[in-house]
Parts: structure tokens; sequence; C-alpha cells
């Protein structure tokens, strides 16, 4: 894993900027925003190139917002984060760069990752979010005992991940997980990492989990004909399908700064910039600036 201030001990509380975003995002009519990361052709530095596309926030890792159809096993409620989810197709063109530098191209098929990247959200609120930092892939082998790569990369979320008090998850369980769903276990021992990847695909609808037995994106339509495994329109049921599941990815990103510009108000208008230092930060804050819980924020000229 990176060495960068995103491994750095969990923040005691909310970051500063959480609220006020998923208020932002959650006022939004779809949760879209633009993902920007750095693309690389061959393995020359001179070949680097941006890559930008618009994608659907799924909110926050371990606070997912679960869909009431989702027939998935839930987690316990005990964790919350400040971590931004997408779902993506582990063949998108994107998910390679969400690899290091020294990723190898098989790398797509594990869970890992740590590429730089940005995510900007233009809110109805006439608020912008910029947030940066690194990307992981969440698949199959999350939960495996036999991959070192697994192993690292759930350690560094839980990093980054702080446990709820037990009046908060008894509110989460009664107000946040709709009735009739199934928790697994109540105890930090029980919160299983690749559950909660088979919740997220369960808070798909089924026509959308079909897109994961799409024929390859971005492939020749002649020269790869769709096949009865590979086809468009397919509805997945099952949330073990095992086709839809080998493609299926989460992806987290861990922030490491958050630039929030706020335009609501166009005589005065404010931005703030939050940068990750850690709960254990030294040393004296920047000129201007606050640390909350681990995060340092100083206000900008627009």
């Amino acid at each position: 894993m990176s060495s960068s201030p995103s491994t750095s001990k969990a923040s005691p509380g909310p970051a500063p900027w959480r609220a006020p975003f998923l208020k932002n995002v959650n006022d939004m009519a779809s949760p879209e925003f633009n993902l920007a990361t750095i693309h690389s052709s061959s393995s020359s530095s001179s070949s680097l190139t941006p890559r930008l596309r618009t994608v659907i926030f799924r909110g926050l890792w371990a606070s997912l917002p679960v869909n009431p159809k989702n027939t998935a096993d839930l987690n316990p409620p005990l964790y919350e984060s400040d971590l931004l989810t997408l779902t993506t197709d582990a063949r998108m063109a994107k998910v390679p760069d969400f690899l290091t530098s020294n990723g190898e191209k098989d790398d797509v098929k594990k869970s890992g990752g740590g590429g730089p990247v940005e995510a900007c959200f233009w809110t109805d609120a006439k608020v912008q979010w910029r947030i940066r930092g690194e990307a992981f892939l969440l698949g199959p082998d999350i939960d495996s005992s036999s991959s070192s790569g697994a192993k690292a990369l759930r350690e560094h979320l839980l990093a980054r991940m702080r446990t709820v008090t037990p009046a908060d998850a008894k509110r989460r369980r009664e107000q946040d997980i709709p009735s009739g769903k199934t928790v697994i276990g109540s105890s930090e021992q029980d919160w299983s990492f690749a559950r909660e990847v088979t919740a997220h695909f369960g808070n798909l609808s089924p026509m959308m989990r079909g897109t994961f037995r799409n024929p390859v994106p971005g492939t020749s339509r002649a020269a790869n004909p769709p096949s009865d495994t590979l086809k468009l329109g397919q509805k997945v049921e099952d949330l073990e399908d095992e086709v839809a599941r080998e493609n299926f990815r989460v992806v987290v990103i861990v922030p490491t700064e958050v630039d929030q510009t706020d335009l609501s108000a166009s005589e005065d208008p404010r931005r703030y910039l939050y940068r990750f230092v850690g709960a254990e930060a030294e040393g004296k804050e920047t000129e201007g600036a606050e640390r909350v819980n681990g995060w340092e924020k100083i206000e900008l000229w627009p």
C-alpha cells in the first residue's frame, strides 16, 4: 500500500466536510460525478494522458444506503468512514488507471490499486466538491486469507474506518436498514468486506447487474459478437451469478484532499480546502488553518 497521508491513522470522528458533502449530494436528483484518472497506454511515462468519465456515487464505504429491494445479507452497522464508493466492471478501460504505476495488467483481476484520482461533484446547491485521493478495487478475493494484496487492502481501509457508538449502531439498525433485511452478526469480528461488496451488488437493479454479463466493453461489435453468456439486456437475480460477480468491482476512493467551493452566494463565494493529516499529526497547523478530526481546514479565495 501507499505510504501517502491516506495511510495515516483514522480520524477520531467524521471529517469536517462529511456532513455538508452528504447533504449536498443527497439532495441531487442523481448523485453523478466526474471521475478523473491518469491513463498509461504503455510503460513509458511520456504516454500518460488524462481520462474523464461520469459515474454514480454509491455512498460512503461501510454506510451503504440500502435499497429496500436488496436481498443481500448485510453487515452489522458498526463502522462508518469518509471513503467514497462507486461500482464498475473489471473489464472497463478505466480499471487499470486505479492501479499504481508498478501495477501489472493482470492485477485488475485482484483486489488492490492505489492510483491517483479526482472526483468532481457539481451539486444543485451550487457547491462544487473536488475530492482527490487514491482509488482501490474490491473484487471476489477481498476476504481471501491467501492473498497478501487483499489482506493489505483490508488493513489499509480499516485504518480509515471508524467504529460507531452502540447507540449509533442501534439507531442505524432501526432507521437506516429496511425492515425484513438480514443482518449477519453483531460484533466487529462478524463484519465482512466480501459481504459488503455483495451488498453493493445487491443494491443494483437486476438489469444493472445484468450489464456485468454484457460483451466486453469497448471491443468491436463485429469482432466480438454476443454469446449465450455475454449479451445485452440480461437481468441477473442471483447475487452470486458467477459471470457477473467475476466482473463486478466496488471502487473505494480514499480522500487526501477535499476542495469545497460554495457559489450559492454570488456576492460572497466561499472556498475551503481540507487536507487529511491523520489523527496523530504533529507540528504546527498551516497559518490560518484549523485541525478537526485528523483534517486540516483552511479557507481560500475562490
